[in-house]
């Protein structure tokens, strides 16, 4: 043990930074370093505070950080002893388990922030979030009263909150009571409980092609039979989506209402009014995914406001305007599916953080929420326009609506494939979206979608014109 009294004696201590955390790093670095060596017994607990002239609490308080990182064990009656992680584990040995095909590693990529640029990712940048308004509502959340810690949280939502939705929907003139107004942890969330409540394996569900990759993937897990429906900056071919129906005979259509990811399109009133016609000549539910229609500059009208709650469930959220993880999402459902909706949210654990849907409730109330949604229109259309402007001297071409929403649908100059500058970008520190990974279709190879917020950087132009050149 003489030579770890050693080591440990010899810790030199900075000031004005706090002690606790001085010898937790100062164990650390020697433990990996292997100055106390793998099995070695530390000295009891009075012995180490003379040793590095602190207070017993201060010891305790740092061997307990050191055992929760595993860099030490303490055995009943007999002390504490270094147990570093093997050089394997801390070198994460296992992650090769992980599917390492190109779109596997992309959709990693995206959301893993390593220093990388993410033109290809689904969310704001940091910069782009309402930060100081958030930190007071959630700074006014856990002063108030009205947060009871010790409580789950009401399994239909947070009441107050679920008020405040009935009045938001009211403005898309869709007027629904409280009760049929569900909260969820997030949108995906939303969707794959309507999955569990709607389809059976084996049923046939009507998907927008382009889509949001995950949702094809969630289908996939429900055993649902997938038809692609193609979507573009016009909208549906009704022709086509009519002669599908009458082939499959789907039990669902899932689709974007405003904003389509990746495309941009928003139905018109004329498109709603077909679109609700034959779900009912047809007999299929509607899920309208409306993630996007708070950053919409002119409102288009909802389907489950021109057709009701009868045979839509509409599922909105906080996702993509205030961070991705403020992730309150909700759904308006007809009586009987909302009943069933809350059992399933207890009987499955997934009864929300009251703590998260008070702090949207607050800026909801004190128009901190609309003030910032404002602000996202008029910014995300100056870069959607410039973004839109780079593209197209790079001879790309834009497939997406133009000036407004989150994403550009680009098609690529002839010749080059998606999937391998994908590729090309995962070694360059530039981490895109090829069509593969939102689309099945043919030409899907041929596209890339970018998120305007993070494209619109000097960096991620310069870094993408490279890439086109090599």
């Amino acid at each position: 043990m003489q030579v770890q009294r050693a080591v440990i004696a010899a810790i030199e201590f900075l000031p004005g930074e706090p002690l606790v955390q001085q010898i937790v790093d100062r164990f650390s670095a020697a433990i990996n370093q292997g100055s106390l060596q793998h099995g070695a017994k530390l000295p009891p607990i009075r012995e180490l505070s003379d040793l590095m002239g602190v207070g017993k609490s201060t010891v305790v308080e740092s061997l307990d950080r050191l055992r929760a990182k595993g860099l030490i064990t303490s055995r009943q009656g007999s002390g504490h002893y270094v147990s570093r992680l093997s050089a394997a584990v801390q070198a994460g040995v296992g992650r090769e388990l992980l599917p390492q095909d190109t779109l596997s590693v992309v959709r990693r990529g995206l959301l893993l922030d390593n220093g990388a640029l993410r033109p290809g990712c689904g969310f704001l940048p940091s910069s782009w979030l309402p930060r100081e308004e958030l930190l007071k509502a959630a700074r006014g959340t856990l002063r108030a009263t009205t947060l009871r810690m010790g409580e789950v949280g009401v399994p239909a939502g947070y009441p107050p909150l679920r008020q405040a939705l009935r009045v938001k929907l009211s403005t898309l003139d869709i007027d629904v009571p409280v009760e049929q107004i569900i909260t969820t942890a997030n949108t995906l969330q939303a969707i794959d409980m309507l999955m569990r409540l709607l389809i059976k394996p084996g049923d046939t569900v009507l998907l927008d092609d382009p889509c949001y990759f995950n949702l094809r993937a969630n289908l996939v897990l429900h055993g649902a039979r997938i038809v692609s429906l193609p979507r573009s900056r016009d909208g549906l071919d009704f022709n086509q989506l009519e002669q599908l129906l009458e082939n499959h005979r789907p039990m669902l259509y899932l689709t974007n209402s405003t904003l389509h990811n990746p495309t941009g399109h928003s139905f018109s009133p004329a498109q709603v009014y077909r679109l609700l016609e034959l779900s009912h000549r047809y007999g299929f539910h509607i899920i309208e995914d409306d993630l996007y229609g708070d950053i919409q500059q002119k409102q288009t009208p909802r389907l489950a406001a021109a057709g009701g709650l009868d045979n839509i469930s509409y599922v909105s959220g906080f996702t993509k305007i205030l961070s991705a993880n403020s992730r309150v999402s909700y759904l308006a459902l007809r009586p009987e599916l909302a009943a069933r909706m809350v059992d399933l949210k207890m009987s499955s654990g997934c009864v929300t953080s009251e703590l998260v849907e008070q702090i949207i409730y607050r800026m909801l109330s004190d128009g901190s929420y609309t003030r910032h949604a404002r602000r996202l229109i008029d910014r995300l259309y100056e870069a959607n326009n410039r973004v839109a402007r780079w593209l197209g001297e790079a001879g790309c071409s834009v497939a997406s609506c133009p000036g407004e929403g989150l994403f550009i649908w680009a098609h690529l100059p002839a010749g080059i494939e998606a999937e391998a500058l994908a590729r090309k970008g995962l070694e360059n520190d530039i981490v895109l979206a090829p069509g593969t990974l939102l689309s099945t279709g043919p030409e899907a190879s041929s596209f890339l979608r970018f998120n305007v917020a993070h494209s619109d950087d000097e960096r991620v132009r310069e870094r993408f014109l490279r890439l086109l050149q090599a």
